[in-house]
């Protein structure tokens, strides 16, 4: 039994945790004057550190205020905000068509970072979606086509849409690659960022916490910011 834990037939509780530790100091003077330079600079140093850091919490929410959340990937940070790939016809695309709002948040417990990010969405250009469509492995383009995201599925259906995908593009066991087109039901969306939020963990949860806001007034191609320090 995991000392850490008291358990009842009906009940979990978590008595202890082990503690944050960031060996930087995270301050508005320490970090850099925009966010997304400061993300790929976290980014980057967390490569070969941590494990999948392109891993991100994706929230969502219907134009009610209902939340959902999902692990994705992140594909792309540019210099307009945050990209990943998904079915266009999925929960998660079609409240953010309704609503087009999203949060994201990175959690990488091997430095003790965390990073949030709220913003905006809008979808990618079709020429965005069709080249990273195109760089997937081929049975990821099948996977495309055979999934109606979100949807109820019978027992054995997705093994006999993906049988189907692959006979219709010609597909042979065991290719590499095949000529297998961009579905218009499947493609990117971005996050431009209004607010986002570094935090450094550090003992007794004092820890460092630094947010950039979009000021009032800024144009999508030259950003203004302010910086501010929280209050753990």
């Amino acid at each position: 039994m995991d000392s850490n834990l008291h358990t009842t037939p009906d009940t979990i509780k978590v008595l202890a945790h082990q503690q944050y530790d960031a060996p930087d100091a995270l301050s508005p003077t320490t970090v850099l004057p925009n966010p997304l330079d400061q993300f790929r600079a976290w980014f980057t140093a967390a490569q070969g550190v941590v494990h999948e850091p392109e891993a991100m919490a994706v929230s969502t929410a219907t134009p009610s205020g209902i939340p959902s959340s999902r692990i994705l990937l992140l594909k792309q940070v540019d210099t307009r905000g945050f990209v990943f790939y998904t079915n266009y016809e999925s929960r998660k695309s079609r409240e953010l068509a309704a609503n087009p709002h999203a949060a994201l948040v990175f959690f990488w417990r091997e430095v003790h970072r965390q990073v949030r990010i709220l913003g905006r969405v809008e979808r990618v250009t079709a020429e965005e979606s069709e080249e990273y469509f195109r760089s997937r492995p081929v049975g990821s383009r099948v996977g495309a086509w055979a999934s109606r995201q979100s949807t109820v599925v019978g027992e054995g259906d997705l093994q006999k849409n993906v049988e189907d995908v692959r006979e219709r593009f010609g597909v042979k066991e065991g290719a590499v690659d095949a000529d297998i087109p961009l579905p218009e039901f499947w493609g990117g969306w971005r996050v431009i960022p209004s607010e986002i939020e570094f935090w450094a963990g550090k003992p007794s949860r004092l820890h460092d916490r630094v947010r950039y806001i979009l000021k009032e007034g800024a144009s999508d191609e030259s950003p203004e910011w302010t910086i501010e320090r929280l209050s753990p």
